[in-house]
């Protein structure tokens, strides 16, 4: 048996934190190296684990190199501590956003591709088992040729989340908070984005930051997408409110994607394909079959195949590329809101 990896935590916040417990509940396949964080209150963190502690990066890293390191700071660090593990050739799990922006994403996926080293972003959703099997049922042709996506995410964010002073402030609204995930997992399922469409509004909080955006997405391989999204409707239709990756959010049991192909189509996260038995029509009958999918904790499953990484037996499911993407997405739909013009995306 391979002796367990080694890897060290950088920002010991909440995301943080739950990745040390993932660290905790993946057996013999990884133990924590140690706890690096500015604020010396977060020691206590590294004295319950019995492992060292680092006010920085560089001194954790001078001290003893870990296998692999996960960098959960705030995102404007993103970038220096990405690329001073990439230098010293440890491979990183780097917390989504990949960067602050796409100009800054992209040095990052320059760096790893050019060194060999590993860069894997923290779209954890992708690690779960009803996405893995969705995109496996797409692969398969169990709806066809997927035409048309459609994704909803409306939940009510309450009063004092905004306490925060960036909530408020543009950057901190639903588009970078809570889009990114679902951009991410459409272009897993339908390829990158080509063109992007999208308004915005902030007419219910009138905060400097936008409540609610529709956009419409056309993908490189000739499928549309449009996505609805609000941190300020009362509604069961959001990924949080229906996978039940988180137990701190209630379950709806709702239906939250919904990918249209030519010979069917998928709802997510119920896992219905609704399909026709002989005759593709309007006019014919429509079933759904459930496809049973087992439940696994996707963080945990996201820190398990980190290890793997480092082992060398498997490539990142989410390297620094696909992390680029989605951000560099993102960013064309906050430059379409802003102007009201189509933005296309680079290649």
């Amino acid at each position: 048996m391979n002796a367990p990896v080694k890897i060290a935590v950088v920002g010991a916040g909440l995301i943080g934190k739950r990745h040390i417990e993932a660290i905790a509940a993946s057996g013999s396949e990884a133990m924590v190296h140690s706890i690096t964080d500015p604020d010396p209150a977060r020691s206590a963190i590294a004295r319950q684990l019995d492992v060292p502690y680092f006010q920085t990066l560089q001194a954790m890293v001078s001290n003893s190199a870990p296998d692999g390191v996960i960098v959960a700071t705030p995102n404007r660090f993103h970038l220096e501590d990405t690329l001073y593990c990439i230098s010293k050739g440890i491979p990183v799990l780097v917390e989504k956003p990949l960067a602050v922006t796409a100009e800054e994403g992209l040095k990052i996926v320059i760096a790893s591709e050019e060194k060999g080293v590993p860069v894997l972003v923290g779209h954890h959703r992708r690690h779960n088992p009803l996405v893995q099997r969705a995109k496996a049922e797409i692969e398969a042709g169990s709806i066809g040729q997927v035409v048309s996506v459609h994704a909803t995410c409306w939940l009510y964010k309450p009063d004092d989340y905004f306490n925060v002073t960036w909530r408020r402030q543009t950057g901190g609204g639903p588009i970078y908070i809570n889009l990114i995930h679902d951009i991410d997992l459409l272009q897993h399922f339908c390829g990158p984005v080509e063109t992007v469409m999208a308004m915005q509004a902030n007419t219910a909080r009138s905060h400097e930051v936008e409540d609610t955006a529709v956009i419409t997405l056309r993908f490189e391989n000739g499928a549309l997408g449009t996505v609805n999204l609000s941190d300020t409707i009362v509604a069961p239709w959001s990924w949080e409110l229906t996978a039940r990756e988180n137990p701190a959010y209630p379950v709806t049991g709702q239906a939250t994607y919904w990918i249209g192909g030519t010979n069917g189509s998928l709802e997510m996260p119920t896992m219905r394909i609704w399909h026709q038995q002989n005759t593709r029509s309007w006019w014919e009958p429509i079933d759904a079959r459930h496809v049973p999918v087992r439940s696994t904790d996707p963080i945990e499953a996201q820190i398990k195949h980190f290890s793997a990484v480092i082992s060398g037996d498997k490539q990142p499911l989410v390297p620094a590329r696909a992390g680029w993407q989605a951000l560099r997405t993102i960013e064309a739909v906050k430059r379409s809101a802003e102007s009201g013009s189509t933005v296309n995306i680079a290649i």
